[in-house]
């Protein structure tokens, strides 16, 4: 008995997977346009009802990592020292996950390729990464000795600036097709920031 939940999460995992490469191989053949959710039901062999067990919309399939990868942005924060700078923790953390990024670039350039070129996918991953600024500001907050509004209008400006270099250095990254690896981008964004930007010419 104490081993069914284990095994009832591990196939739900599977399951979710299997919807996940479904959904991602018909993009591909078909466009996201093209492609039903009773498609990727029949492709997944699940019932068309059970596709909403598992995800809202076609969107939140090509973005299914999303949450994953800010649990993983908010963990990394947790581990940085106590008396590590707000900007050091965050470019830490962040390069972390730039990492993982380069480490599974061949699946994520799919969810990429998808994302960029579909209006509505590319418009609902803005609106996570919204969340994720809320999430982050609020996380960095414990960090900085400013106490009240200014003091979370920082956090917000220190946790925007963090995700617009991410952005901007896997934007470039894509666009160059990997030449350069994503944390030595994504380091070279961070350090400019960190400089200020009024030198560049």
């Amino acid at each position: 008995m104490g081993t069914e939940p284990g095994l009832r999460e591990r196939k739900k995992l599977q399951r979710r997977a299997a919807i996940e490469a479904a959904a991602l191989d018909l993009f591909e053949e078909h466009g996201f346009d093209g492609t039903t959710t009773e498609q990727i039901a029949a492709r997944a062999d699940i019932a068309p009802r059970t596709f909403f067990s598992y995800f809202a919309t076609k969107e939140d399939v090509v973005l299914a990592d999303y949450a994953q990868r800010l649990d993983r942005i908010v963990e990394e924060l947790a581990r940085r020292p106590a008396g590590e700078s707000p900007w050091d923790a965050l470019r830490a953390s962040l390069l972390v996950v730039a990492s993982d990024y380069e480490d599974e670039r061949s699946a994520l350039m799919r969810r990429f390729r998808i994302m960029t070129t579909n209006p509505s996918v590319f418009a609902r991953s803005l609106a996570l990464q919204a969340g994720w600024e809320d999430t982050l500001s609020s996380v960095i907050s414990e960090r900085i000795d400013t106490d009240g509004e200014q003091g979370g209008m920082l956090a917000r400006l220190l946790a925007a600036s963090a995700l617009a270099a991410m952005r901007s250095a896997i934007q470039h990254w894509v666009m160059s097709g990997h030449r350069d690896p994503l944390p030595e981008l994504a380091t070279t964004c961070f350090d400019q920031l960190a400089r200020g930007l009024a030198d560049v010419s």
